[in-house]
């Protein structure tokens, strides 16, 4: 089937240009029917072609030097939108001359820039960033709001709860993903006033037989429980999901660091280690994130994913593969129908920030200076 092109920010990221094309050819290596459309330098992205050939001939190069900053405010990075890499790669989504972008710039300022060109979707009051964690199952897990907002009401959760679900039948292919909504606690009593609203709307919204959510809500979750795999999706504000995905990602770091430095101790301890690479091989390939690098902007009116800034050519491959499944998969067609079975008291809000409680900022970009991810 003939996927839409996919724009990418070629200028993005640590490394910039040499990794997005090199991820890019990697990805089209693997599934020759990716087309490219590439934003950035245009002497730069041809040098960088010189070595993928396969991947020139799917391509055009929409010229750009303009660049947002990794530190750059969002607010200020809106303004040139019209100028720089990642701008003009969303905006390419909103003409229709792509079917989706994928950055691996600055966070706060995709999603700023991606909500004012893209506009939320009917039925969803605020996108919701979504990644993909490791588990000790075979699946991921798909876990959301991992920053784009700081603050989320009942109904906020119940639609990243609809989107995420989504996402996860798309990912894993599960037809009734399980969904959990991180908490204090696994009982019922725990946790607050919204959190207790979002459970028993999707608890009652799962149950229905006839016009329910193709979703199974299985109550709440601790952040210790995330990556066992027995949940599917889990839900959250941005400021709670992003403090637990740091934490997670930074107790993976500290145990391979605590394994490398075990390993070469000692004599006996690099026996050991040479013993035991094949497990230990295993562990790093589990935890390594560009094995499962890729977020997603659920909820606007087009795909839009994040590669991690630091991502290597597999990272990048990896995000772009993402991407052309949820478009292969049409994302955004099986959100709108989960939101319609929800009904207008949760699933047809009249755009972002319009739902009760909201708290939403003056502009879209002074909200999008306080809730950019790191």
């Amino acid at each position: 089937m003939a996927l839409p092109r996919i724009a990418l920010d070629a200028m993005g990221g640590d490394e910039g240009v040499r990794v997005m094309i090199e991820g890019a050819a990697l990805a089209r290596r693997d599934h020759d029917a990716f087309q490219f459309l590439l934003v950035g330098d245009q002497a730069r992205i041809e040098r960088a072609l010189d070595n993928h050939p396969g991947l020139r001939g799917a391509s055009e190069i929409l010229h750009c030097d303009d660049v947002v900053a990794g530190d750059e405010l969002p607010s200020k990075a809106l303004r040139r939108s019209k100028t720089t890499s990642m701008g003009l790669a969303v905006n390419a989504v909103k003409a229709g001359d792509a079917g989706a972008a994928v950055s691996a710039g600055n966070t706060g300022a995709l999603m700023a820039m991606s909500k004012i060109a893209l506009r939320t979707m009917p039925g969803i009051d605020r996108p919701a960033l979504a990644a993909l964690m490791p588990t000790l199952e075979e699946h991921d897990v798909v876990m959301l709001d991992l920053g784009a907002n700081t603050e989320a009401d009942a109904r906020n959760l119940v639609q990243f709860a609809v989107m995420g679900a989504a996402y996860s039948r798309i990912v894993n292919g599960f037809e009734r993903p399980r969904v959990r909504l991180l908490n204090i606690g696994t009982e019922e009593i725990k946790g607050t006033d919204a959190l207790r609203d979002a459970a028993a709307q999707l608890q009652a919204a799962s149950e229905d037989e006839v016009g329910g959510l193709a979703l199974e809500f299985a109550g709440f979750v601790e952040s210790d429980k995330i990556n066992r795999g027995e949940t599917h999706v889990v839900v959250t504000d941005g400021f709670s999901g992003n403090i637990a995905l740091k934490a997670i990602e930074g107790s993976a770091r500290f145990v391979t660091d605590l394994l490398r430095q075990a390993f070469t101790s000692s004599l006996r301890s690099k026996f050991g280690f040479l013993v035991s690479r094949p497990a230990t091989e295993l562990l790093r390939h589990h935890l390594d994130p560009n094995n499962h690098n890729g977020a997603v902007f659920l909820g606007l009116n087009g795909v839009i994913v994040k590669s991690h800034g630091s991502a290597n050519a597999k990272g990048v491959s990896h995000a772009v593969a993402v991407t052309a499944s949820l478009l292969s998969n049409a994302l955004t067609e099986r959100i709108a129908e989960d939101l319609a079975r929800l009904g207008s008291d949760w699933g047809n809000g009249a755009g972002a920030g319009t739902s009760a409680g909201a708290g939403t900022s003056s502009s879209p970009s002074q909200a999008s200076d306080k809730e950019q991810t790191a």
